[in-house]
């Protein structure tokens, strides 16, 4: 496995970041275990989760999942980079959400607990909240980190803007601020290269990429569904629309003899400010595939870099470039 810096920060993390959001609901606890302990055997430290995991409101059924793992002992929380989440609904009371002073306060008590840790690595905030202000956010944040509770900051889902602005705000305080943006983004939804990416690496933020595979269609889908694999209605839908461009893709792919997932994992490596897509695991069989990815984003020549670009195009590159002058 390799490593880099997590953003700006002098934390090293793995070009990989294990995703947890399965861990309950698709995998179970037992499985979920034993696929974290394989993480750490294949060298991955970055774990990512959120409190509302778990798809039962108010449970934290994914933290409780992996508390129980570092409950364990053996090192594993002290190998582990482990980063949350705060905004989404807990509860069905109005201050059981978003970025208020109040709920980031309760919802990182309770994250902790959940986790079985007195402390956070990386506390994300898991949208903006355009109701609150970034004054007092970073004052919650402060108050976090002065008492132990959390180490560094993130978002996700944010706008280059937001990002702008966050920092601005965090620079005036005397705050380190933002040192990751987690973003939807792989070869299909490049949005975030006109804006957030250029925000990123100019404030020195680590991008770490949620759906690298576009929700399954860059993993190979072509190939499972001629084996017989079953698709959702949804999946059906989205396959429709992009069909010519997954069909080249993953002839391409068998022109160089690698697999669809691991061309896509390694095609976000090679991409400006990425620290390391997340990938989401059901089973280890998965996981041990694709660590092929760390080493294949070293081989990407700028030939198959150019390939890639020409089946999914990209905005044009960094606003307003993309679309002015």
């Amino acid at each position: 496995m390799e490593y880099t810096q997590l953003g700006r920060s002098g934390l090293k993390v793995s070009r990989l970041c294990l995703g947890t959001m399965n861990f309950g609901p698709e995998t179970s606890e037992e499985d979920s275990h034993a696929i974290m302990d394989r993480a750490h055997e294949l060298g991955i430290n970055f774990f990512d989760t959120a409190d509302v995991y778990g798809r039962k409101l108010g449970e934290g059924v994914t933290e409780n999942i992996i508390g129980r793992w570092f409950a364990k002992g053996g090192g594993r929380r002290e190998r582990t980079v482990i980063a949350t989440k705060v905004h989404n609904p807990m509860g069905e009371w109005p201050n059981m959400r978003k970025l208020s002073a109040l709920h980031i306060r309760r919802a990182c008590d309770a994250s902790l607990k959940r986790l079985q840790t007195d402390y956070i690595d990386l506390y994300q905030m898991h949208h903006i909240d355009r109701d609150t202000p970034f004054d007092e956010i970073w004052e919650a944040m402060e108050v976090l980190r002065t008492q132990g509770k959390i180490i560094y900051v993130g978002s996700s889902n944010f706008a280059g803007w937001h990002i702008a602005k966050a920092q601005e705000t965090a620079r005036r305080r005397g705050f380190n601020g933002l040192v990751t943006e987690q973003s939807h983004y792989n070869l299909l939804t490049r949005t975030v290269e006109l804006e957030v990416l250029p925000a990123c690496a100019d404030y020195g933020l680590g991008v770490i990429p949620w759906s690298p595979l576009g929700g399954g269609l860059l993993g190979g889908v072509l190939r499972k569904i001629d084996k017989g694999r079953s698709a959702s209605p949804h999946m059906v839908e989205q396959l429709e629309k992009h069909r010519p461009a997954i069909e080249q893709y993953e002839a391409f792919c068998d022109e160089i003899g690698e697999q669809p997932a691991n061309v896509a994992l390694a095609w976000l490596l090679r991409q400006q400010a990425v620290t390391g897509p997340i990938i989401g695991p059901r089973t280890i069989e998965q996981l041990n595939g694709t660590v092929r990815a760390v080493e294949l984003a070293d081989e990407l020549d700028d030939k198959a870099l150019a390939r890639l670009d020409e089946i999914f195009p990209g905005p044009g590159g960094p606003a307003p470039e993309a679309y002015a002058w």
